[in-house]
């Protein structure tokens, strides 16, 4: 009988099979609920970030711009990074991504960052956990105090369960070049 590979790399981040139930936490990163999470403005009082893959897109490398095999949609305000779940993440993505996170900081000190996809994905929970490490350890690159991150396990289908609305949504570009 052929043994299934494990689905965690070396450093504890999930690496296969992301659709599946989350039965961790994402230390240093910390749950936020749903009714936490719809009591906060996207965008002034967190900043959301929804990490859902695309499926079927591709990037352009060059422009940044990406081509979407299908619609999206996601919380209004939250800025959409897919691809950065992975592990590991494609550098270019990820430094996009820590980028938003930065200028978002500067902006509104000490605010958390929401970080979610769907209900039983775990591409979330490895950029939570990624984020809040980076961040505690300063490998972010930023100064003063580093923002709390939330981890939206609920994600989408939490939010609309509990009465949220979700908006169209397009990838940040994020070309190859810094």
């Amino acid at each position: 009988m052929a043994q299934q590979a494990e689905p965690f790399d070396a450093q504890g981040y999930r690496s296969a099979r992301f659709r599946a139930p989350v039965d961790r936490d994402p230390a240093p990163a910390l749950p936020i609920t749903t009714a936490q999470a719809r009591a906060l403005h996207p965008g002034r009082d967190a900043l959301f970030l929804d990490v859902l893959p695309a499926a079927g897109a591709r990037r352009d490398p060059r422009t940044g711009a990406w081509t979407l095999a299908e619609p999206h949609e996601t919380i209004a305000g939250a800025l959409w990074f897919p691809e950065t779940g992975f592990s590991p993440p494609e550098p270019a993505l990820w430094r996009a991504l820590d980028a938003a996170v930065a200028r978002f900081a500067r902006r509104h000190p000490g605010r958390p960052v929401v970080v979610f996809c769907r209900a039983d994905c775990w591409m979330s929970w490895n950029v939570a956990r990624r984020l809040a490490r980076a961040l505690a350890s300063g490998r972010a690159g930023r100064e003063g105090a580093a923002p709390p991150v939330r981890w939206f396990d609920e994600g989408i289908e939490g939010w609309v369960e509990a009465g949220g609305t979700l908006v169209a949504a397009s990838p940040v570009p994020v070309p190859d070049a810094p």
